[in-house]
């Protein structure tokens, strides 16, 4: 650990005195919102140390969020008997890496981890499923019928992506973004349709990629094309990020101007923070890359490369005079657009063995308190990350402050007092808008931009790539996964 840091920290170095930044400024920036860790640091949760509390608490889910609060608890309370339920031997994956793979900046290997070189000592790993949920009798049943009991239960899952709600791609059904399988590949195998959010489709859409720049250099006039569902989805900035990326690939082979950028999503806005949003657009027109709101992807024609959307919009009705406003009509009109590559973002959902269980809510959720994370109506499950019902949260800088929220509320379940820690809605979504600059989108449930540092949130700046392309990862691998930051 102690050497991968120093290696990055030394890359950062570098970086910095190539590009005239001084080191300790930018360290001081990093530094100034515990960003920056150190080696022999081992975080607040060392001194929270509560002492021979005994609950059996298991853990559904071993991606980042699970195992970050497996080492939390186990930190705070060594005594504590934690059983992590997880089926994919490589869910301690890096995925905020997969933008960059798209882009040919990383390689599948660098996002890869193996579980169980992450999980906290003393935890129990069980390599299977949880299919039933019982909470009346504090019992979960995996796919091998093995039934566990517990005192405390934590959800985090996940959620999948679910291309059964495209025309064309049902065959897919529900897929997991580190599904390891060549299903998605051999799917899309000469389509030059692909996503990152499947880590193997991430490597495919660096070689669409670098087709099109191939195409393009011919002088061929092309379309790229990109989406953004109707669903909530991991990182909502990732279909923007793709496509920031796609133009400075274009850009650094000089054929830029040979290919039409267009964002095709179903929001109603750019971003729902108004001061990034403004900026996005600004962003948008200097780069003229193209969007179109209000559209959601309903069908793809592969073989025809035709992508048809629903384009929504209100149209006033008839006027009410008690009300004294007018009905607003929703209209509906389906769009055709022809494609030579496209980045999907398929819709997403909660797994069916969740979303059909007894512990989650009508959408398929895990309902939450928005800011303790227990669950609404059995106090002893928790839940969070990508499958919690929280109106923000489906990132990782989100659940690098939700599962300290978690840990600590479990502690105070176990002692029967009140829960004091509460989340404030923090999202962090570091937007690539060129290789070697990032805009460092951060807010809470104000809607409002929250910057961690004393710069201006709504510019791109270096400094933000050095954090984005050095630290984010062995922050992650050292700090979330050890449950230390």
């Amino acid at each position: 650990m102690n050497k991968s840091i120093k290696t990055e920290l030394e890359d950062i170095q570098k970086e910095l005195v190539k590009n005239g930044i001084s080191r300790r400024e930018a360290i001081k920036l990093f530094a100034a919102s515990g960003l920056l860790m150190t080696a022999s640091s081992h975080g607040e949760a060392q001194t929270l140390n509560a002492s021979s509390l005994n609950a059996k608490i298991v853990i559904v889910g071993g991606g980042l969020a699970g195992i970050a609060t497996a080492a939390r608890l186990k930190s705070m309370a060594s005594s504590l008997d934690i059983t992590l339920i997880e089926p994919n031997l490589k869910s301690a994956t890096y995925q905020p890496g997969n933008t960059f793979i798209g882009a040919g900046l990383y390689q599948k290997s660098d996002v890869l981890y193996n579980t169980v070189d992450f999980l906290p000592k003393e935890v129990t790993f069980i390599h299977d499923k949880v299919i039933d949920f019982y909470p009346e009798n504090n019992q979960v049943v995996t796919s091998q019928k093995e039934v566990i009991g517990y005192d405390f239960l934590v959800i985090s899952a996940g959620m999948v992506l679910d291309f059964e709600k495209i025309k064309g791609l049902e065959e897919l059904q529900e897929m997991y973004t580190v599904d390891e399988s060549s299903k998605i590949n051999d799917f899309f195998k000469n389509t030059m349709v692909s996503t990152v959010y499947n880590v193997n489709s991430a490597e495919q859409t660096w070689k669409n990629m670098q087709t099109i720049m191939e195409e393009a250099k011919k002088g061929k006039a092309l379309k790229a094309i990109f989406t953004h569902p109707n669903t909530a989805i991991k990182c909502g900035g990732a279909p923007k990020k793709m496509m920031y990326l796609m133009n400075a690939r274009l850009e650094e082979a000089k054929v830029r101007k040979n290919v039409e950028l267009s964002l095709y999503a179903y929001p109603s806005k750019m971003f729902a923070v108004k001061e990034y949003e403004e900026a996005i657009i600004k962003q948008y027109e200097k780069r003229q890359m193209l969007w179109h709101l209000n559209h959601n992807l309903i069908e793809l024609n592969l073989k025809d490369k035709i992508a048809t959307f629903d384009k929504s919009w209100q149209e006033k009705g008839e006027y009410d005079e008690d009300l004294e406003e007018y009905e607003m009509i929703e209209k509906h009109e389906y769009v055709d657009i022809a494609y030579d590559f496209m980045h999907l973002t398929p819709p997403m959902k909660a797994p069916k063995e969740i979303a059909q269980s007894e512990v989650a809510s009508a959408n398929g959720w895990i309902p939450v308190n928005q800011e303790t994370l227990q669950h609404v109506k059995y106090p002893n499950i928790f839940s969070l990350g990508d499958i919690a019902a929280v109106a923000l949260g489906k990132t990782g800088g989100s659940v690098r402050k939700q599962y300290k929220i978690v840990a600590n509320n479990i502690i105070s379940a176990i002692k029967n007092e009140e829960l004091q820690d509460k989340y404030d809605g923090y999202t962090v979504c570091p937007i690539i808008t060129v290789i070697g600059k990032v805009m460092l989108a951060e807010f809470d449930w104000s809607m409002k931009p929250t910057p961690s540092f004393p710069l201006d949130p709504t510019q791109e700046r270096y400094v933000w790539w050095l954090l984005k392309a050095y630290l984010l990862k062995p922050m992650t691998q050292y700090g979330m996964l050890s449950g230390k930051i």
